[in-house]
């Protein structure tokens, strides 16, 4: 099993909970901004790192992980390998006009009942289901 490390980026919009999501680059789902450590890094400094590469934003990070999922990561040659995904709150204060991977994924701010439909993965959803932003500040 590999592990990797991701971000739930939020932010609060006229007092309402807004999660965002990009799509994978293989198969286009909705997921998290996630990857494998980076050398050097801290778990939630890897994640926040993940975070600007693959969707361009920064912001409030916290050191706490607020969970862990499990999915079935596909290699290019089509197989598959079981991976844990540690998870870390970003309250995101910028998404910048350019990042790395821009042109390889979409971005899209939900609502948490839209995030919760979009995402595939059972552990995913349960921790955007519970996920409570005052307890990540």
């Amino acid at each position: 099993m590999i592990r990797q490390y991701g971000v739930l980026a939020y932010d609060i919009v006229e007092g309402e909970l807004r999660l965002l999501l990009i799509t994978s680059r293989e198969t286009k789902r909705w997921v998290i901004p996630r990857g494998n450590p980076i050398l050097g890094l801290l778990p939630h400094h890897s994640a926040a790192q993940e975070a600007w590469e693959e969707a361009g934003v920064v912001g409030r990070l916290s050191a706490a992980k607020i969970g862990s999922y499990r999915y079935e990561k596909r290699r290019r040659d089509g197989s598959t390998v079981p991976a844990n995904v540690h998870v870390y709150p970003l309250h995101v204060t910028e998404q910048r006009s350019e990042w790395p991977e821009q042109g390889q994924r979409q971005t899209r701010w939900f609502t948490r009942d839209e995030a919760v439909a979009a995402v595939d993965e059972p552990g995913l959803k349960a921790l955007i289901q519970a996920f409570a932003p005052e307890r990540a500040a």
